[in-house]
């Protein structure tokens, strides 16, 4: 997701940790994922204004899928022409385009903002499942999901320093429904893959079709330094080393657990943005946030108990 951060699939495994050491790493791992992704809001609100979106965006995406490759080579005769095809297309619906329009959103709002519409993305998954695929809807879920939209409403009303959010507010939201649309296909075209496989080739896939425009709008002047760092962060800490921690959690504890840094990434966001930005956390953001989360909590609770 993204997201930053990617929705998380279905997976088992036996846990190779003992208990004693999980006990206290699993809850561990997933709060720095969580403090990790929510930093992303942060870095893409440094860098953005001085790279722009496309050219941001490609130093993610490269340097994301030059610290996964050797998932994708661990897996490399799995694939066939039919699933690059299908990497190709996911990776614009799943990263290429939802990165960019993230990037886009962070010149023009707080970062808390961006954060916060992020977390709309497992609302979104659950509403294409539904539109598209024919999976079932519980009525606690429904009204999860219309909590969630009646938080997107709030958001996109809101104002800072006498300006509308509500351009950023809808970028944000738009990606999330994009990363609804990529984890559905995800899961029902690319299931016979290793899901880290998938992560490093879809990341791959999406840095060579975001190239071309990142080279023709390469920022003309030079860009500083702190923004080199923030674009750095975002590609080797936020893509890269954060999908490896993402899926070492899936692997190890399964979907289920593993969903629950949903809820921690807006929480880092508007923490990093209040601390190194000094943005504030204003009623609408507040709002906002609690009915998406709280609408979040309540499809994740009728998911796990039909389960």
């Amino acid at each position: 997701m993204a997201s930053s951060e990617p929705t998380v699939r279905s997976s088992t495994a036996v846990d190779p940790i003992a208990p004693a050491v999980s006990a206290w790493l699993t809850p561990a791992e997933l709060l720095l994922l969580g403090a990790v992704w929510g930093s992303s809001f942060l870095f893409m609100r440094i860098a953005a204004k001085d790279f722009g979106s496309f050219a941001l965006v490609e130093v993610r995406l490269a340097l994301g899928a030059l610290i996964l490759l050797p998932f994708l080579l661990r897996a490399r005769s799995q694939l066939t022409r039919s699933h690059w095809l299908r990497l190709l297309g996911i990776g614009v619906i799943n990263s290429a385009a939802p990165f960019v329009l993230f990037a886009w959103a962070a010149q023009r709002a707080p970062a808390g903002v961006v954060a916060i519409s992020n977390a709309t993305v497992v609302m979104f998954t659950s509403l294409v499942a539904f539109m598209l695929f024919g999976e079932k809807i519980s009525k606690r879920s429904a009204l999860g999901l219309l909590a969630g939209f009646v938080g997107v409403a709030v958001l996109a009303s809101g104002k800072t320093s006498g300006g509308s959010v509500l351009p950023a507010a809808l970028a944000g939201v738009f990606a999330s429904v994009l990363y609804g649309f990529g984890a559905n296909f995800t899961k029902r075209y690319l299931h016979d893959l290793p899901p880290s496989a998938v992560a490093a080739a879809t990341v791959l896939c999406a840095s060579i079709v975001v190239a071309p425009l990142a080279v023709a709008t390469w920022p003309s002047t030079p860009i500083p330094a702190l923004s080199w760092l923030s674009a750095i962060m975002l590609g080797v800490l936020c893509t890269g080393i954060a999908y490896f921690l993402f899926y070492r959690l899936l692997y190890r504890i399964g979907a289920p657990r593993t969903s629950t840094v949903t809820y921690l990434v807006p929480l880092f966001g508007v923490i990093w943005a209040w601390v190194f930005l000094g943005e504030p956390l204003t009623l609408s953001m507040a709002v906002a946030g609690a009915l998406i989360l709280g609408g979040v909590a309540l499809s994740q609770q009728a998911r796990t108990t039909k389960r």
